[in-house]
């Protein structure tokens, strides 16, 4: 059994695996990891002409990320915290314009009074829409359905 690697030497692992990987794939980028938190570690990726990376909607993103933490996984015997990937600040736009769509939507359920159900989406992303109905008085938030179809209401309070 390998000896548990701390988050800083979990996200230095991660690291070390995208930058072979991106090696292997000819993309020249700069890969950095820090420690986000006790139990998260994040690898961003910066560079030119990194959309390959991210793929519609983040999926191919999403991918590297699951890849990336088994990877770290298998260093560790099994035990990792979390392994954030980000590629071009991908994450953080993301974020943004989901939280402005949601307000809009929000604010739109409060008008009419009337539920609205969003399109499927990731868990990540789930989280955001969540986050962003809570700081909004007169809506709230219900997640339904199954993965990978699992979606947001909103409905007025």
């Amino acid at each position: 059994m390998v000896d548990a690697l701390s988050v800083e030497q979990q996200g230095e692992e991660a690291m070390v695996f995208v930058e072979g990987l991106l090696r292997e794939l000819g993309l020249d980028a700069t890969v950095h990891a820090r420690v986000v938190d006790s139990t998260t570690a994040e690898v961003a990726v910066e560079g030119e002409g990194l959309g390959v990376l991210i793929g519609p909607g983040g999926t191919t993103l999403g991918a590297l990320q699951e890849v990336t933490r088994t990877f770290v996984q298998r260093r560790t015997g099994g035990q990792s915290e979390r392994i954030v990937v980000d590629v071009a600040g991908y994450r953080a736009k993301r974020a943004a314009a989901l939280q402005r769509f949601t307000r809009d939507i929000a604010q739109k359920v409060a008008a009419s009074g009337s539920e609205q159900a969003l399109e499927p989406m990731s868990a990540a992303d789930r989280k955001v829409v969540h986050d962003t109905v809570n700081e909004i008085a007169g809506v709230a938030t219900r997640s339904e359905g199954e993965e990978p179809q699992r979606y947001i209401v909103i409905y007025p309070t």
